[in-house]
Order: structure tokens, then sequence, then C-alpha cells
């Protein structure tokens, strides 16, 4: 993986954790927080969402809403746990 590949990485996880954050209320994370919570969507939307069968087109804007929709999902998950 060369350099641009890990940049772009960061990008587009920082502004999905943005995006999340901005969705989902009352839960936000600064820049590092908002790189790793978007990143981490990313693997985990890879997971769920082909099991349910839908598919998101390619390129930036694709790999944004991607990460950012995986993000949701682990914000809502966190707001789950914190309530328990």
């Amino acid at each position: 993986m060369g350099i641009e590949s890990v940049l772009i990485m960061l990008v587009v996880g920082a502004v999905a954790g943005w995006l999340a954050s901005l969705i989902v209320k009352g839960i936000g994370f600064r820049l590092l927080g908002n790189m790793a919570l978007g990143i981490v969507g990313a693997f985990v939307a890879g997971l769920i969402l082909p099991r349910l069968g839908l598919s998101i087109g390619g390129g930036f804007v694709g790999a944004i809403i991607h990460a950012t929709i995986g993000a949701v999902i682990l914000l809502f998950l966190i707001r789950i746990i914190k309530r328990a």
C-alpha cells in the first residue's frame, strides 16, 4: 500500500467519522477519533452491507458513504452499550 492510499484512507475515515457524528447527535470525537471511527466503520460496513445485499458505487464518494454507514452503525452500538 502506497502513501497515497494511506492518505486517502485517512481522509475518507475523517470525513466519514465527522459525518457520522453529525448524524448521531450527542456523540462526537476529535480528528483522530473521527479517523479511527471512519476506518473501523468502513470495515464494519464491508462486513454487514454485502450480507444485506446492498452495494454502493465505487470511487471516493462511494467510499465515504460506505464508511459513514458503518460509522453510524458503530455509534448506535456505542450508544446502546453506554445505556446498558
